[in-house]
């Protein structure tokens, strides 16, 4: 063999460059591994497709967060009387209605009560047979008095001429004309006297306290049941139902012919001096509203304030009970039963994130919500915290910027997706 053959046989063939068949394998093996992995994530995320014109679009946004409820109230007088029978009867005369003004007197209705009659009529007689009583006792004592008076002459008398007859005898013993038995006998029958109307007296004098007293018990039994006939006849003026004072007459369903029972409340009397407006809260505030909390609403453009005077701790279908006083100038012509719609506050307004308020909470909660993607393309769920809120906005703590937009419309046809895609 040739030396320049031999050259070119041993000469080192280079490799061709350019992409090779494993190259071509090993591309198409990543795209079906990417396309496998984008299929297992697509399918991890369940996605529920919406038209975005039909869904409530709100913008989160940082401001002054007023913390207050909106409540019901009814406009109601400050002070009620309740009108309760005396004296129980039956209606012959209803001569005020319900709704009425009436004045400190006024008559509402009339009923009667034969039994009370009848009662009135035996305490008359009583009083009348007391008195005659009184009146003999006055004239038997008066009797007594001058038979007394007349005792006493007698006895006086007596003694006058037993002291006379004693006097001569002690002369008479003296000079011994007479003898001293005589003389014994006259001054013992002097003495016997004067003590008998000493005794006499004291006796006369007893019997002159004893009458007295008598008298005392008597006048005093006597006044008793004047005063007992008096209360009596205070009953008897009890069936006429008058009005304790001046106001508006509330509920009064009372009609003629009907019996009503002592002590049956048969309706009420509205002062309409002043008025409150009552309101009922839900249960899930009851550890925050108290006392002299302030409240606001709007009439005729006008505002009106008012704090909180009562809150009443019986919790009633879930709601609870609170008196609101007005506080400053009140509306005119306020009429009971009319209804404001307040703006009860519970605290001093803070800095904060604001989410409007929409039907997504009924479905979440407030745990979370569904959040645009900057594209707005599509939505994501994203859990956040919601701390309290009023009629206009929730207060988020956790989980949303200032600037994002969230869907605040019902969830109801969301069902359980996590990826909410616009059509």
């Amino acid at each position: 063999m040739s030396k320049s053959l031999k050259m070119t046989m041993d000469r080192k063939i280079e490799k061709g460059k350019g992409i090779k068949a494993k190259h071509v394998y090993m591309i198409i093996a990543i795209s079906v591994l990417g396309i496998l992995i984008w299929l297992m994530l697509s399918s991890s995320t369940s996605t529920f497709r919406a038209e975005e014109e039909k869904l409530n679009i709100s913008i989160v946004k940082m401001g002054e967060f007023k913390d207050y409820i909106s409540i019901i109230g009814t406009v109601e007088p400050k002070t009620t009387i309740y009108l309760d029978v005396e004296e129980g009867g039956k209606v012959i005369e209803k001569l005020i209605d319900e709704g009425e003004t009436v004045k400190k007197g006024d008559i509402i209705l009339k009923m009667i009560n034969s039994d009370l009659k009848l009662e009135i009529l035996n305490t008359e007689s009583q009083l009348a047979y007391q008195s005659n009583e009184l009146r003999n006792t006055l004239i038997n004592m008066e009797q007594q008095k001058i038979s007394n008076k007349q005792q006493l002459l007698v006895i006086d008398t007596d003694i006058i001429r037993q002291k006379r007859k004693y006097e001569q005898n002690l002369m008479l013993f003296e000079k011994g004309f007479v003898s001293k038995e005589e003389y014994l006998q006259s001054k013992e029958d002097y003495e016997l006297s004067r003590q008998d109307r000493e005794l006499r007296y004291q006796r006369m004098v007893q019997d002159s306290i004893f009458r007295a007293n008598q008298k005392i018990q008597m006048n005093s039994s006597l006044a008793n049941m004047q005063q007992n006939l008096n209360m009596v006849r205070q009953r008897l003026e009890n069936l006429n139902i008058k009005a304790p004072a001046d106001g508006q007459l509330g509920s009064l369903d009372i009609e003629i012919g009907q019996s009503i029972n002592r002590g049956e409340r048969i309706g009420q009397l509205h002062m309409l001096e002043s008025f409150k407006v009552v309101a009922e809260v839900d249960e899930h505030y009851i550890d925050r509203v108290r006392r002299n909390l302030s409240a606001t609403f709007t009439r005729n453009e006008q505002q009106f304030k008012l704090k909180t005077k009562k809150v009443y701790p019986e919790v009633r279908e879930g709601r609870f009970k609170v008196d609101l006083i007005f506080d400053g100038t009140s509306p005119e012509n306020l009429r009971t039963g009319q209804t404001y719609h307040l703006k009860l506050e519970l605290g001093q307004p803070v800095d904060a994130i604001l989410l409007p308020r929409g039907g997504f909470f009924q479905s979440t909660g407030g745990q979370w919500v569904f959040i645009l993607d900057e594209s707005g393309d599509f939505a994501i769920k994203r859990k956040i915290n919601i701390g309290r809120q009023n009629s206009q906005y929730f207060e988020v703590l956790e989980g949303l910027q200032e600037g994002e937009k969230v869907i605040t419309s019902s969830y109801e046809s969301f069902g359980d997706n996590e990826r909410i895609e616009f059509k």
